[in-house]
């Protein structure tokens, strides 16, 4: 698949806006391997080939196991999560779907701080918002360097 555009290029300032995001994230109190998951879970969901190179290529780059990686569609029935990335990934799942039940928003209260909450929230909007730009401007998979971003 060919790009429509550079949207690096093209959408510059409004990318800047995202990136600043990311950038904020990035100082957050939530673990970095965390986001990593919920943006790729969140990305697998929305189908967006971009972004799963992308966050595969850099969660393996700060450890992550491709055991963990393959097993994240189904992470439910696996043995390999953290009750945290439990949680997270049900939040993340309930956000991205829009149907956030007081049940999960609890649990997810239990797991997380109020910060975190709001961190992991504005996390699961902004890989939202990089899916669809990049699913609309047929960003290429493969393509993606590590750390290419900053």
């Amino acid at each position: 698949m060919e790009a429509r555009l550079n949207l690096f290029e093209q959408g510059q300032k409004a990318v800047s806006t995202l990136f600043g995001i990311t950038g904020y994230l990035k100082k957050a109190t939530i673990e970095k391997s965390l986001i990593e998951l919920v943006d790729f879970r969140v990305s697998q969901i929305n189908s967006c080939a971009y972004c799963l190179d992308m966050h595969s290529k850099e969660a393996i780059a700060n450890g992550e196991t491709t055991q963990r990686l393959f097993g994240l569609s189904a992470w439910r029935e696996t043995p390999y999560f953290t009750q945290r990335e439990r949680v997270a990934l049900a939040f993340a799942e309930a956000v991205n779907a829009c149907e956030v039940s007081d049940e999960i928003y609890e649990i997810a209260k239990a797991e997380f701080t109020e910060q975190e909450l709001v961190d992991l929230t504005l996390a699961i909007a902004t890989i939202n918002a990089w899916n669809r730009l990049n699913i609309t401007f047929a960003n290429t998979p493969g393509t993606y360097r590590v750390g290419q971003f900053g």
